[in-house]
């Protein structure tokens, strides 16, 4: 692997990371009582370095001519992965309430459906990096994901109590219009993938 394509990596070793690190606590109460004023730094650091070397390895990937077919693929499936497994995490903490799994549902399939037809369009020899559209809800993915785990932050630090409320609707709102911009997304794939048809 390139130079980017290793920092791609390192993305998708920090989404079962960030997982461990977030739910013992919620798992283990008794053994991991306090541990917030660690657990909560460390989160933030995974999930900062997991967004800067999101933006590392595009650049890289073009300041030193290094993108590939295999690139490609790999940056938005590790974007999808980290993504996933803070939404998991706002599940299982119950930031995200239980009839928002629909939601969660809605983005899974999303992704399985963009891992599909992307599979589709590599039998027709073309390695479909993301589009615009991906990068607006890869956004606000990230953007939904910061706000909630602010609100799990304060929750944790038992900090700002009176801003909590605020935070939550906040993190839950922009999580329904990354949820929008997912679904819109999708159609767009779908969209080149029968031009791609069309033109063979």
């Amino acid at each position: 692997m390139n130079i980017p394509d290793r920092l791609t990596f390192v993305r998708l070793i920090l989404a079962p990371v960030f997982f461990i690190v977030y739910t013992l606590p919620i798992m283990f109460p008794a053994q991991f009582a306090g541990s917030a004023f660690w657990v909560v730094p460390l989160l933030w650091v995974i999930f900062i370095v997991s967004e800067i070397t999101d933006m590392l390895d595009g650049m890289m990937a073009r300041r030193l001519n290094q993108s590939s077919d295999f690139g490609k693929l790999l940056d938005p499936f590790a974007d999808t992965l980290m993504q996933i497994t803070c939404f998991l995490c706002f599940m299982i903490d119950g930031i995200f309430p239980s009839i928002w799994t629909v939601l969660f549902l809605v983005v899974l399939y999303r992704e399985f459906g963009i891992l599909l037809i992307r599979n589709l369009m590599l039998k027709k020899g073309i390695a479909m990096g993301a589009r615009i559209g991906g990068k607006i809800k890869t956004v606000a993915y990230i953007a939904a994901a910061a706000i909630a785990l602010l609100y799990a932050s304060l929750i944790r630090l038992n900090a700002a109590e009176s801003l909590q409320p605020v935070v939550k609707i906040t993190a839950l709102a922009v999580f329904g219009v990354s949820v929008l911009f997912s679904v819109l997304s999708f159609f767009d794939y779908v969209a080149v993938y029968r031009e791609s048809s069309v033109r063979r």
